[in-house]
């Protein structure tokens, strides 16, 4: 069994998020997404049951999914039933794992301030202190019998997506953060996507040997022309060190995709080793990565035409074919 489906089963197949408003619900549900969960915002509690039971029906399909569900004060006097239904749910055998958001008074009462929103309990003409006094009242029993409770007072975006990466995920931070290296040739043009160029047409091409020049970076004879250069050790090197310094600072900031293209002329031998390369480093650290190549193709049909090319004009010196 792979360590990623181990750590696919050792997450719960059904989380209920709930807790007071402006405290990071809709942050909790972004880190659910990255984690693999089919999530559902604002959920009146008296569906839940049928949503687990539709969720189990799939199964037989193989489209059974984690469910992810946001419980809170917004479903007004339906909210009220939640702990009702989870005791049902509890009796009825159905798993389930309950994360409860908080923060201080003074910190939810700024946060909605500075967001310009309404609290969903004062829509009476109360004051966003008095709607927050009456969300707690109305949490406290949900709050004791969460399985987990963080409070955002003190905390960044990246903390609290890192928080609940822990508690829910079994894998490494470095897990998270799924990263795409690929090659890409700067004459079919610059990539748009990319979060990282590097730009590798400083080093010796392959090219320029003709017993190389039909060949691509993922053929051995190119790679060693590539890679076993002297100035290419360096460079790997002082690369590595760079992707050493950059890539703990990506996974502390929360981000999920990360793409790298490593560019040379045609995008055929020194970017295609050297993404290949820059991709088992990535592996070797830890990270989660994915290798493409984007321009190879074009590279090939190039050469193909060339070829074809070739072929005529041989046969044009000679006469033709029956000459």
């Amino acid at each position: 069994m792979s360590d990623e489906t181990q750590e696919m089963e050792s997450m719960p197949d059904f989380v209920i998020v709930t807790g007071m408003s402006g405290a990071g619900r809709t942050e909790a549900m972004h880190v659910f997404e990255d984690l693999g969960y089919y999530c559902v915002d604002n959920l009146p509690s008296s569906l839940l049951g049928e949503l687990v039971r539709v969720n189990e029906d799939t199964e037989h399909e193989g489209g059974r999914r984690r469910l992810a569900v946001v419980c809170d004060s917004r479903n007004g006097d339906f909210f009220g039933d939640l702990e009702a239904e989870l005791s049902a749910m509890a009796e009825a055998g159905i798993s389930y794992k309950t994360l409860f958001l908080d923060a201080a008074d003074d910190k939810l009462i700024a946060r909605y301030k500075s967001s310009r929103r309404r609290h969903p309990l004062c829509t009476d003409g109360t004051t966003i202190w008095q709607g927050i006094q009456r969300e707690r009242h109305m949490l406290m029993g949900l709050r004791d019998r969460a399985d987990y409770v963080i409070d955002t007072t003190d905390m960044l975006p990246q903390k609290l997506r890192s928080t609940i990466r822990g508690l829910f995920s079994s894998g490494s931070e470095r897990k998270g953060l799924a990263v795409t290296v690929y090659s890409f040739g700067f004459k079919h043009g610059a990539p748009y996507d990319a979060d990282l160029v590097m730009d590798v047409r400083f080093l010796p091409n392959p090219y320029y040997d003709p017993e190389l020049r039909p060949l691509t970076g993922l053929d051995a004879p190119v790679r060693d022309f590539v890679r076993m250069r002297e100035e290419t050790i360096e460079f790997e090197q002082k690369w590595h060190d760079l992707l050493d310094v950059v890539m703990p600072g990506y996974v502390a900031e929360g981000k999920q995709q990360l793409a790298i293209g490593v560019g040379c002329t045609g995008g055929q031998h020194r970017s295609v080793a050297l993404a290949e390369a820059t991709g088992d480093y990535l592996k070797s650290k830890g990270y989660r990565v994915s290798v493409a190549h984007r321009d190879l193709r074009l590279a090939e049909r190039g050469h193909d035409v060339r070829r074809e090319s070739d072929n005529v004009l041989d046969e044009r010196a000679s006469g033709g074919k029956d000459a």
